[in-house]
């Protein structure tokens, strides 16, 4: 029986330390395991054990943190501008901005339980990780594996916010932003480029383009044959 969300916490943060390879795959089987043992446990009760995680702060209890509660439909369910900014304190890497953002944030604000104006706050934030955040949360707006249906409207009013940030992390999540959006929109995607090719950053024309006309984000160059022995050898120890 489960006593505390602090002993729970205590437990999972314990399972992480004595796992002898850290990746993907072994942290998913954890949460799994927890997420059964959950189920019905009240909402509050997730939201406190994913917090007491979240001050180990290390980027697999981050990961496990967000994605129980992503896994408990009435703790995700309860979220609210509050508990979010809880929940992105201290983000300071692209890994851990996405995790909130996919998992959380974008998915209470898709379920309009946070105001337009939240993500607006985040994308006028001096600290470049909320900023980021602002334009992740639009992926599961336009996201079919996250529930997304198609948003050009919220989608496009982040991306003019942020329009002139050239921060890198910024930058390449304007273009992931509208990359997820041209695969619902793309009419509107384009027309997007067209009006503020004179202000979105290079890359993100060069890869929003590549996606609206080949579907990839860099498409490789065609492949000419090779004849000689030695190139031949070269591109085959390449690979």
């Amino acid at each position: 029986m489960l006593e505390s969300p602090e002993q729970l916490a205590e437990e999972i943060a314990a399972r992480i330390r004595a796992m002898p390879a850290l990746n993907t795959d072994e942290l998913r089987a954890l949460r799994r395991e927890v997420s059964k043992r959950i189920s019905r446990e009240p909402p509050q009760f997730v939201i406190r054990a994913a917090f007491k995680l979240l001050e180990r702060r290390s980027i697999e209890s981050r990961f496990l943190a967000c994605e129980l509660v992503r896994h408990h439909s009435a703790a995700l369910a309860i979220l609210d501008k509050r508990q979010l900014e809880r929940f992105g304190r201290g983000m300071d890497s692209w890994s851990a901005v996405d995790i909130f953002s996919c998992y959380l944030a974008g998915q209470a604000w898709r379920r309009n339980q946070i105001e337009d104006s939240v993500i607006h706050g985040w994308a006028r934030s001096r600290d470049r990780w909320w900023r980021r955040a602002a334009l992740v949360s639009t992926v599961p707006l336009n996201s079919k594996a996250q529930g997304g249906s198609g948003d050009p409207v919220r989608t496009l009013e982040v991306c003019d916010l942020l329009i002139n940030d050239r921060d890198d992390m910024v930058v390449k999540a304007m273009s992931w932003a509208l990359r997820e959006l041209a695969k619902r929109e793309p009419r509107e995607v384009q027309r997007f480029l067209n009006e503020r090719k004179n202000a979105l950053a290079p890359r993100v024309i060069r890869e929003v383009e590549n996606k609206l006309s080949t579907g990839l984000k860099n498409p490789r160059p065609a492949r000419t044959k090779v004849r000689t022995k030695v190139r031949t050898t070269i591109r085959t120890t390449a690979r």
